[in-house]
Parts: structure tokens; sequence; C-alpha cells
């Protein structure tokens, strides 16, 4: 790692990796570091590598999603509960400053509802990325009304549904009390669409999650509500939602999936939610796990990071 003077080519400095950088440095060290393709310099204030300038910006494709509402569990034996509904879900484009480090948040799934009759778990918690930071899931319904998020979670029986934040998700579902002893819970919002109300016994169905760039992988589904005793289980909305009882997938931010209370089975937890930054060409940035697909570089977040463009 040596300095080079020359009068015609100027001054070559020393060259290192980001895996290879100076085990002690000073402040102020300097030098071009090969894996981010800049110049960077050591500042003591910081303990941190900082680029020597913020060089020229180049565009993004970003998708944030917040994690997913935990499903309630039925107020009494043989009654369900509403589904969570499904985090939060924000997209678009962006342009980023070549060497700049942006702080990525991923957002906690709801926890699941505790082994009791009327039970409910906990809303999602929020990502953030690029300043763009959309909201948890609200939780799923039982004796306590469902919850406001990103996508509202589903009632049981005639209670009120959670709503959603316009642009970032739906709201919830009302369930049904048509029977005076069994009540079934409504479905938990998705991305793209309500849940859908329970019929009878039945749960209902959660909201459809969201096809980013039509590459297949669906977010943000719903969950399902929970059956009552005799009625058949709700379905997770496409996208990780879970299904009855069952938790949403994790780094979807899918919803939970709500339950009857039967003392063997409870409202399930919500999915972890995701960010992902894509860019056309090869990879310039670094920061999460990244992969290649036409033509695209990705950097996909299951946990909080930092992405250096």
């Amino acid at each position: 790692m040596a300095i080079t003077l020359d009068g015609t080519t100027g001054v070559t400095l020393a060259t290192w990796t980001t895996a290879t950088r100076p085990a002690s440095p000073v402040a102020g060290q300097m030098g071009f570091n090969s894996t981010l393709g800049y110049i960077e310099w050591y500042s003591a204030t910081a303990s941190s590598w900082l680029p020597i300038y913020n060089g020229p910006t180049y565009s993004i494709d970003y998708l944030v999603v917040a994690g997913g509402g935990a499903g309630g569990t039925g107020g009494n034996s043989g009654s369900g509960a509403g589904g969570g509904g499904a985090g939060g879900l924000l997209y678009g484009s962006a342009a980023v400053s070549f060497g700049q480090s942006y702080t990525v948040v991923v957002g906690a799934g709801g926890s699941a509802a505790s082994t009791t009759a009327g039970s409910v778990g906990t809303s999602g918690s929020s990502s953030s990325f690029f300043n763009i930071a959309p909201t948890g899931g609200g939780r799923g319904g039982s004796n306590t009304a469902a919850a406001n998020g990103g996508s509202g979670g589903g009632s049981a029986g005639s209670g009120t549904p959670g709503t959603g934040i316009s642009g970032q998700g739906f709201a919830g579902a009302t369930g049904s009390s048509d029977f005076s002893t069994y009540t079934s819970g409504g479905g938990g919002g998705g991305a793209t669409a309500e849940g859908q109300n329970s019929g009878g016994r039945n749960g209902g169905n959660g909201g459809s999650g969201f096809n980013w760039q039509n590459l297949g992988n669906l977010y943000a589904g719903g969950g399902a509500g929970g059956p009552g005793a005799g009625g058949s289980n709700g379905t997770g909305g496409t996208g990780g939602g879970g299904n009855s009882g069952v938790a949403g997938s994790a780094n979807t931010g899918g919803g939970g999936g709500g339950n009857l209370a039967t003392g063997s089975t409870f409202g399930a937890a919500g999915g972890s939610g995701i960010v992902i930054v894509r860019y056309l060409g090869t990879q310039r940035g670094s920061g999460g796990t990244v992969t290649s697909s036409g033509g695209y570089t990705y950097h996909t977040f299951t946990g909080s990071g930092t992405y250096t463009a």
C-alpha cells in the first residue's frame, strides 16, 4: 500500500479493498477502495471510513415492506378471531449518491397471541429505507378491537375491523356473529385488497399481496380470519398471509392467521418485513444479500443493516 508520486501522471494513492483496509487507521488517512470504487478517508470522530466526496448519483428501485400484524384468538371456546393485517408496503425509484450510506430497518412481525381465549397478539413494526417508512400491519381482533396499520386487522364477530393507510395497504374485514355461541373472524387487509368478511362460521380470507416488478414474488398478504366451531378455515392472502392459526411467512410482511379458542390452537404471529434495492447493471453498492437477474443487481435485506451506494 504505497503512494506513487510522478510529475507526469500525478499521485497514485495506496489501494485496498473493504476487507483489507488498514487495521489501525489514523485520522485523515486516505486511500482508494477498489471494492467500492472511490477514494475514502478515515474519520476518528465517526470511527469509520467515509467517501472523500459524494460522487455522481445513480437510480435505484426499492421495495420496503413492514412487519405483518398477528392474528387474534377467539373470545371463548369455539369462537374465531380476526386475521392480522399485512405490513404496509411502499415502492418506487430514487437517486442515490455514489459512496453514501443509507440505513435499512426491517420491521418485525407482530408477536403471537398468548394461549388464552380472547387474547390478541401485537401489531407489526415499521420498516424504513431512504426516508421511506411503511407502518406495521394491525393486529387481528378478539375481545379487543382490531388495530389499524399499514393494512388493518380483521375483526372478531361484529366488531370493528382495522383500517389501512392509503398507498400502503387496505382495511381488514368484519367477522360474523350470526350464532349466539360461536363467532368467526374477518380476514386482515393486504397490500392490494381488503380482507374478506367471514360467512357464518367460516373464517374470512386475507387480502391479496403485491407482485413487485412482476418478478413472481408476492408480498404483504393479509392473515386469514379464524372460523367458529364447525366452520371452515379462512385462507391467507396471496403473498405471505397466514392461513387460520398459521403465522405469516417470514420476510413477506404477511399478517398472521386468527384462530378459534379450543385450548390448543391460537392466533399466530405476523411475518417479518423486507427491504429490496435494485439497479440496472453490475454491482455498484454493498449491503444485504447481493444477487443478479435480468440485467439487474439486487440487494435484499431480511434484517436491518446499511446500504452503501
